[in-house]
């Protein structure tokens, strides 16, 4: 299969610590069972995507004020939620949005969603980005392309989501060769509509292709009309015991 005939060199389960990435529940009030179990002690946690309203929203919301807060209070980083619109937002829109999210939920970092993938992309990638750390010390920036993208990105952020889509694609892709340079830590993957029964190949995908941070889940996009990622997958706990353990076989 073409992810198996990666040349990355494999990397013991002690050097490559996976873990989960959520790309962001639906908001609180309507899906409280799965903001509440994102701080259940155990829970392989790299980061969680806030997304109140397509950003911040217009005033703080005590929902998502208690939700973030949860987090933080368990060390898990939360992450502001930002739509680049494939770089044709407004710069001074997006950084206003994540000025936004620092004052109301003090977020640890951003996840760019919808990130410019191309060359010519990137000056004003790095120009946003920089302004980002300034907003937030330390910032966690993840570059949500969901293609491997330009290798100059990688220098510009923390982590780069470089697959997001169906399992039916996932199973049969390939990663970019220049990925092979940077550690498993530096990639994320977002996969929908995985049955259970292919979730270990699944995370085996991941393990080869070198991405150490995941979110894979049953839901579907229903031909693009829903959102995948509001809601839990349904075999949940045994992508936390399977992650959580670093077992992929």
């Amino acid at each position: 299969m073409p992810h198996l005939t990666s040349t990355r060199p494999r990397t013991s389960g002690t050097e490559l610590r996976p873990g989960v990435g959520v790309p962001g529940y639906a908001h609180p009030l309507l899906a409280p069972t799965e903001w509440g179990e994102l701080t259940r002690p155990g829970t392989p946690l790299h980061w969680v995507v806030l997304n109140v309203a397509g950003g911040p929203g217009a005033r703080p919301d005590p929902h998502c004020l208690e939700a973030a807060g949860r987090l933080r209070n368990a060390g898990i980083r939360v992450l502001g939620h930002l739509d680049t619109r494939y770089g044709t937002r407004n710069f001074g829109e997006l950084i206003s949005d994540a000025q936004r999210f620092v004052d109301w939920y003090q977020v640890d970092g951003f996840l760019l969603e919808r990130c410019p993938a191309d060359h010519a992309g990137l000056p004003e990638v790095r120009r946003t980005v920089a302004t980002l750390r300034v907003i937030r010390d330390e910032a966690h920036i993840v570059l949500g392309h969901g293609i491997h993208p330009h290798p100059g990105y990688v220098e510009l952020a923390d982590q780069l989501v470089t697959f997001s889509g169906p399992w039916s694609d996932y199973r049969w892709s390939q990663v970019a060769e220049w990925t092979i340079d940077h550690s498993p830590e530096r990639f994320c993957h977002f996969v929908h509509g995985v049955p259970r029964p292919n979730l270990g190949e699944a995370l085996r995908i991941a393990r080869w292709q070198g991405a150490a941070t995941i979110y894979f889940t049953d839901r579907t996009d229903c031909g693009g009309h829903t959102d995948p990622w509001e809601a839990m997958p349904g075999y949940w706990d045994e992508i936390v015991s399977r992650v959580g353990t670093g077992v992929s076989e």
